[in-house]
């Protein structure tokens, strides 16, 4: 269970616990009472106070429930100390690091870069990401390939960044060097400003930079301003040193024990798999050709508890959406079936896209029950999908082989670096079904998390362009227009 403040009034549906109801305020929260640790009353409370964003990148949710990297972070902390957690989204991210100086909360979890300026306000867990700090820019408009060029647009960043601090730096270097500082706008909605061609660069750390370009994909990084930098939970400056010792030894088991390195992977370990040229396309066909299919989609989607964009985009990976797709080995159709396949799935013609789609969601309903329950997801979709392409058994074998290079057989992360060993003599000659092309599963679950991804972005409402259109009507963007 938790708890939500949000302190502004932007609802955004792509936060991923955003649509709880708002239960308690912390603005007069008192860090601890008298004879009792931070954490010995953190736990008597039974609640945890937490500063986050309101991030307007979308986390698709595989199976619904809630998403998020940094909510992923903070539930397993909670759950750790056995507590609730009580999140507090003030309205821009400069209020999140004004309440966590100030001592109006435990911790602020939000993608926050460890600076030398920030160390004397608060402190900090030990790191969880590296970044870089970088230009973006809009292609097809002149590449800025030194700090000078960028005196020749306009640029601007959101107030209370680490991005202000970077910046200021270089202009003891260069002095003609100016920007905006946008007090309303976050750093992916500075990004949707270039994409339209609003202002001319923003910077954005590579991690959410990364995220958000497969989304724009005419976006581009131009440069580092920055070396790397350390991303990090931060909290109160105290003596009281319980809590911050328990972050500390939690950060160091989930390292570890590579929960970390799963979740990171999970949230962005996919953002760079589609090309340019793929995204392109599958744009096109998005607005060309799913129109005839979506209904077809929708429904076996419903019929089967599945979510409907991950049916399409497994749909589009086989065969771009062409009923009369066929390939060599003899599979036909929009989801591609063989014949063996149909037939157990009740399929008389799989060239008729009701019928197809039909089959395709039933197949993958049966391969999502093959998994063992104690996997969760979203590896447990990650692996029906490697089976869809696979089979069943060839994912079991990559399973135990990744068991025997003592990696996790229930993480996709691991798995799938076992898979090519599948076409490898040393190790398929040791399996149950022997030899598979076991690179080609791992690329055709990475290409259906890309396809979903994009058409999640595409079919939902896009709140970034909404709060920029906001800020456009009330006069409060500083723009070329």
């Amino acid at each position: 269970m938790m708890l939500i403040n949000l302190s502004k009034n932007l609802f955004n549906p792509f936060l991923c616990f955003a649509f709880l109801i708002a239960l308690s305020a912390c603005d007069n929260y008192s860090p601890s009472h008298r004879g009792f640790s931070t954490l010995e009353q953190i736990k008597q409370e039974g609640t945890i106070n937490i500063l986050t964003r309101d991030y307007l990148i979308p986390y698709p949710k595989i199976s619904g429930g809630l998403a998020g990297f940094e909510y992923d972070l903070i539930m397993l902390f909670a759950n750790r100390i056995d507590v609730k957690v009580n999140f507090i989204v003030p309205s821009d991210f400069s209020g999140i690091l004004k309440k966590i100086s100030s001592n109006q909360a435990h911790i602020a979890a939000a993608g926050i870069t460890v600076t030398p300026a920030r160390k004397k306000n608060m402190r900090f867990s030990p790191p969880y990401q590296s970044i870089k700090e970088q230009v973006i820019y809009l292609s097809g408009k002149k590449r800025p390939k030194t700090i000078a060029d960028l005196t020749q647009g306009i640029l601007e960043v959101p107030k209370g960044s680490s991005h202000i601090e970077s910046l200021e730096v270089l202009k003891t270097k260069h002095p003609e060097l100016t920007w905006n500082i946008n007090a309303k706008l976050n750093s992916e909605a500075l990004m949707y400003l270039v994409n339209q061609g609003l202002i001319d660069y923003t910077i954005a750390d590579s991690h959410r930079a990364n995220s958000l370009k497969q989304f724009y994909p005419k976006l581009f990084s131009a440069f580092d301003i920055s070396t790397k930098l350390q991303l990090a939970w931060a909290l109160p400056l105290s003596n009281d040193n319980s809590l911050y010792n328990e972050v500390n030894s939690f950060f160091k088991e989930i390292s570890q024990d590579k929960t970390l390195k799963h979740l990171l992977d999970k949230y962005y370990g996919n953002s760079k798999n589609l090309a340019y040229f793929d995204n392109r396309i599958f744009r096109v066909h998005v607005d060309q050709r799913l129109p005839t299919f979506i209904s077809h989609f929708k429904q076996q989607a419903k019929n089967n508890a599945l979510d409907w964009r991950l049916l399409a985009s497994i749909g589009y990976q086989e065969s771009h959406w062409r009923p009369k797709a066929t390939s060599p080995t003899g599979v036909r159709g929009i989801m591609m079936l063989t014949k063996k396949t149909a037939k157990q799935m009740g399929i008389v013609d799989r060239t008729n896209p009701a019928q197809s789609i039909k089959g395709g969601a039933i197949y993958l309903k049966k391969l999502l029950k093959q998994i063992p329950r104690h996997i969760h997801e979203p590896d447990r979709t990650w692996f029906a999908l490697a089976s869809y392409n696979v089979g069943f058994g060839h994912l079991e074998d990559a399973r135990t082989i990744t068991k025997q290079r003592n990696g996790n057989p229930d993480k996709w992360l691991d798995v799938k670096a076992s898979l090519p060993l599948l076409a490898k003599k040393k190790w398929y000659k040791q399996t149950k079904y022997g030899y598979a092309r076991g690179k080609e599963p791992v690329q055709y679950v990475e290409n259906i998390r890309g396809y979903y991804n994009l058409l999640v972005w595409l079919t939902e409402e896009n709140k970034i362009e909404k709060q920029v259109m906001l800020q456009r009507s009330q006069g409060l963007i500083a723009s070329k227009l």
